[in-house]
């Protein structure tokens, strides 16, 4: 291939990239892309031949110190051969100076050690099929614009470097493919989570709270909304009550990552972290 090139994506290409995802059977979200191009605009890559492309990355940048490696991807056909590395290269060099981040499929993971990445700990997906119908506890509301504001402050004790713009989307009340609620308790947010719809399956994140009994409710809340459905919750393996939530409700794993980080790791409170958001984005 004599004519390639690594651009800057825009919107458009990012539909591009979740279906490539999706073909891996990562189960992306139907409107991800929004929230995704949100989270920083300048953090897509891709290697084309012409028109045609060859592999894609993302490199999200979090405030001054942090960014995030995703959606690490090459054509089926020509992987092998190189290609992936270019964008690879792109993405880290764009990160410089970076504590950066990445959730490693197991077949990376050696190459990503090579690196320079280390190895943090595991997150496992658990998938299941829906059993309950609804919740009667009043302190779980889903939201609505008024309640973004405290949502997001209060999601900035679980993911320190700011991340707004992308809250914004991911929260949106009016998307027609996801749902949010939180907890309440005398006047101040206590834990929330999001549902959405996923190519394979919903898909449930973020999900933190202050202890597992709200986890708990939120979770029979948010599943509650899509009964007899498959569900799939990714949770960070050392929180024990979160593998607990998701096998009560007679989840199984079916996939798992590996949390890896090159540089100083940002420290996440992963006790009250039940389900990641987003692994493509950390």
């Amino acid at each position: 291939m004599q004519n390639l090139r690594i651009k800057q994506l825009d919107k458009r290409d990012l539909g591009t990239i979740l279906n490539w995802a999706a073909n891996e059977g990562w189960n992306p979200g139907f409107d991800d892309a929004d929230a995704f191009y949100s989270a920083d605009t300048s953090g897509f890559f891709g290697c084309f031949d012409e028109d045609r492309p060859i592999s894609f990355i993302s490199g999200v940048k979090y405030g001054k110190d942090f960014g995030f490696v995703g959606l690490y991807i090459c054509d089926p056909e020509l992987r092998g051969k190189g290609y992936g590395k270019l964008v690879w290269d792109h993405c880290i060099k764009s990160l410089h100076g970076r504590t950066m981040g990445l959730d490693g499929v197991i077949e990376q993971q050696d190459n990503y050690a090579r690196s320079g990445f280390e190895t943090a700990y595991r997150y496992i997906r658990y998938a299941g099929i829906s059993a309950v119908t609804s919740t009667d506890d009043k302190r779980i509301k889903r939201i609505d614009e008024s309640t973004l504001p405290s949502l997001i402050e209060y999601d900035h004790k679980f993911f320190p470097p700011q991340r707004t713009p992308f809250l914004t989307k991911w929260l949106d009340p009016a998307s027609q493919h996801r749902s949010t609620f939180c907890y309440t308790e005398d006047g101040a947010v206590k834990g929330y989570g999001t549902i959405r719809t996923g190519h394979d399956a919903y898909r449930v994140g973020p999900l933190f709270a202050d202890d597992e009994r709200i986890a708990d409710s939120l979770f029979q809340a948010l599943i509650g909304t899509v009964h007899g459905k498959e569900v799939h919750l990714d949770l960070p393996e050392p929180n024990a009550h979160a593998l607990s939530l998701a096998e009560q409700d007679q989840m199984e794993p079916v996939f798992e990552t590996a949390r890896m980080y090159k540089g100083t790791a940002p420290t996440f409170p992963l006790g009250n972290i039940y389900g990641v958001t987003t692994l493509e984005l950390g």
